[in-house]
């Protein structure tokens, strides 16, 4: 498409920003709004396809609907030669992905903070029972102040589990979950092991698993473990580099149990980090994060873990005995072989490409390696032996009268043959008379401080904070954090949800509906636009809003406004020369107000009739405007001649008996003389 094309004779392509799998994109101007937008197109294969176009459209409309500062608002969607296109927010700014080319490996607080910001995205989005299906940094958008978005919501549940189109992974691939590379269903949990993968390609400057085949990094997703990121890039610390094999695992139930809970544990890395705390020895964090034991009450079975990365896969994989094992129709005559039903040749397909599917993951299966002996040494030297025999370690804290930070025991056991990299968990004295504080999250505060009394410690003091996660009167942490290890009788603080974080609601009367959507949205709030006729405020501006400027209002909660919109307009009667009552009458059925002016005229003819009108006949005015009549009113013009009158005046004298006054009488006379 060249520039200066109008596409649905509303938006004016400016430049070609990049293409895709599925869409090209273009920078575009809407003329309607005079705003700039990112213009996407379907590609035409797609748009010929009616069940893609269907599931397009219905998810571009969920899209519209997810307003939230980390992720790229969609606007409008529709049909344009022969395909179809969905305008979105344009944000200057790299993609995430030209971010890493150019600055990987980034630091690890500046990737935490990403990483957080497309959590935040995918936890607003999976709410609202949208998943993602196609995160990757391709798909997010980084300004210079490290503000994140992400984008793609509209098509990706459309596209990105699509394995079979040829191309249609060789972007995404990289990204997909392991539950997604085998066509199964996918949830929240396919979303955070992309977010896992995004976080590692950060920290380390490449994907944990490539090939030149999408096919190939596909079945890598399925079988194999990756090399933990410290590895790769030293720097990263052991509760970080933890946390990202966390989000790795194969077993979706094996991953953190939604976005709020990752977020939870990259904050606690992240403040560990800038404490210097971090890689220092058993934390909150590394036992969180250790394969697979985030949530445990204290005083569960810590020598559990969880089955090496790929048994699952292996496991789900090890059904391949059914390929060979339904031969019995290699025995049919030919007859009634080409007889088959199309079901019964698609059950053959699907059988062999399950036996090919186990002999892949046979031919690539991670090499093993013995767990060496630790039991019996300091962590840091335990943790030092396993790396250099290829092992990843998590650490599990555990009361005992062993010196503290002495391992006393490993989960696999000593001499047990293990995938290579795949995590070998430690558990660790805490040392002798010392106790682990419990986990209270989700508590009430009564009977988290019943819980802390119960192991021996007390509560100093309880602290009120809002949280997004935990009801009002729940317990959302403590301080020191859960698993940590302190003396019997140690007072710590208790931290209880005061509800939902609230913010003021700012003052968006006057502003653009964009610009209003923009700044409520910005704030945390929803948007809930309608429209009313207004005279007084501009069309396309806000009129009212409610909640009222100033007012405190739940993050989340929504905000609706009203925008204004111009008045209907009606053609006004022509009651030129009608007489004033039917002209009144016309108008005022117009739904116009009348207002008459008099006017004298010569014309007898004219007399009670409307000689003029403003506004003209014909012409369109607002609904109960004014419109103005003049109504003439006959004036005679003939000349006559004047008469001349004479007055006289004559006085008489009448005297009664009774008055010796004289009575004097005046009479006036009045002739006219033609």
């Amino acid at each position: 498409m060249v520039s200066d094309t109008l596409v649905d004779d509303r938006y004016r392509v400016l430049s070609r920003l990049g293409a895709g799998g599925m869409a090209d994109v273009y920078l575009a101007e809407d003329q309607q709004l005079a705003r700039k937008v990112a213009l996407k197109l379907l590609h035409r294969r797609f748009a010929e396809d009616p069940d893609f176009v269907e599931r397009f459209r219905r998810e571009a409309q969920a899209a519209a609907g997810l307003q939230h500062p980390n992720v790229v608002g969609v606007y409008d969607r529709g049909e344009y030669d022969g395909t179809y296109y969905i305008a979105m927010e344009y944000l200057p700014g790299r993609s995430l992905k030209q971010l890493i080319r150019e600055e990987a490996p980034l630091d690890p607080i500046r990737a935490i903070d990403i990483t957080i910001q497309i959590l935040r995205a995918a936890r607003f989005a999976h709410r609202r029972g949208i998943i993602h299906r196609d995160l990757k940094p391709h798909n997010v958008i980084v300004d210079d102040a490290g503000n994140a978005k992400v984008t793609d919501f509209g098509i990706a549940r459309a596209g990105a589990s699509d394995m079979t189109e040829t191309g249609s992974i060789m972007g995404t691939a990289q990204y997909l979950s392991p539950e997604q590379a085998q066509g199964l269903s996918v949830n929240a949990s396919s979303d955070l092991y992309s977010v896992g993968v995004v976080l590692y390609e950060m920290l380390t400057g490449r994907v944990p698993f490539d090939a030149e085949a999408a096919v190939t990094i596909a079945l890598k997703h399925v079988s194999e473990t990756p090399v933990s990121p410290s590895q790769i890039n030293p720097v990263i610390p052991p509760e970080l580099d933890q946390t990202v094999m966390w989000t790795l695992n194969k077993n979706p139930a094996d991953r953190p149990v939604d976005a709020d809970q990752l977020i939870g544990v990259l904050t606690q890395c992240r403040e560990m980090i800038l404490a210097g705390q971090a890689g220092q020895g058993p934390g909150a964090v590394a036992a969180f994060a250790a394969a697979g034991y985030a949530g445990m009450p204290a005083g569960a079975a810590l020598a559990e873990t969880t089955a090496p990365p790929g048994t699952d896969a292996a496991s789900r994989n090890g059904t391949g005995e059914h390929a060979t094992g339904d031969g019995g129709d290699d025995t049919e005559p030919p007859r009634r072989r080409r007889r088959w039903p199309p079901w019964a040749w698609a059950a053959l397909a699907a059988l062999l490409i399950a036996g090919a599917g186990v002999g892949a993951y046979l031919l690539t299966r991670p090499a093993q390696s013995t767990v060496p002996q630790v039991t019996g040494l300091q962590l840091n030297v335990a943790r030092t032996v396993l790396q250099n025999a290829q092992f990843q370690v998590g650490v599990i804290n555990v009361g005992s009268a062993r010196p503290q930070g002495t391992v006393i025991g490993e989960n696999p056991g000593a001499g047990t043959r293990a995938d290579r990299d795949s995590t070998v968990t430690l558990s660790v004295s805490a040392g002798p008379g010392n106790v682990l504080v419990p986990s209270v999250q989700g508590l009430s505060g009564a009977a988290a401080t019943k819980l802390i009394d119960r192991v021996g410690l007390g509560v100093g003091h309880v602290v009120t904070q809002p949280s997004d996660r935990f009801d009002r009167g729940q317990a959302t942490g403590t301080n020191p954090g859960a698993t940590a290890s302190v003396p019997p009788g140690t007072k710590i603080t208790l931290f209880v949800s005061s509800g939902q974080p609230t913010q003021t609601v700012p003052d968006v009367r006057g502003e653009s509906q964009s610009a209003a959507t923009t700044t409520l949205s910005n704030d945390g709030f929803t948007v809930s636009p309608s429209t009313q006729t207004s005279d007084t405020v501009a069309a396309g501006n806000v009129i009212s809003q409610d909640p009222a400027p100033g007012s405190s209002a739940r993050q989340g909660s929504t905000v609706s406004i009203v925008v204004a919109k111009p008045a209907a307009q009606v053609k006004v009667p022509a009651v030129v020369g009608d007489r004033t009552g039917a002209a009144f009458s016309a108008l005022t059925a117009a739904g116009f107000q009348v207002v008459r002016v008099d006017r004298n005229v010569s014309q007898r003819g004219e007399n009670n009739t409307v000689v003029a009108q403003d506004p003209p006949g014909n012409s369109a005015q607002k609904k109960g405007a004014t419109v103005t009549i003049t109504v003439g009113h006959f004036v005679s013009t003939t000349t006559t001649t004047s008469p001349t009158t004479t007055s006289t005046t004559r006085s008489s004298t009448t005297t009664t008996s009774s008055s010796t006054t004289p009575t004097t009488t005046s009479t006036t006379e009045t002739t006219t003389h033609p």
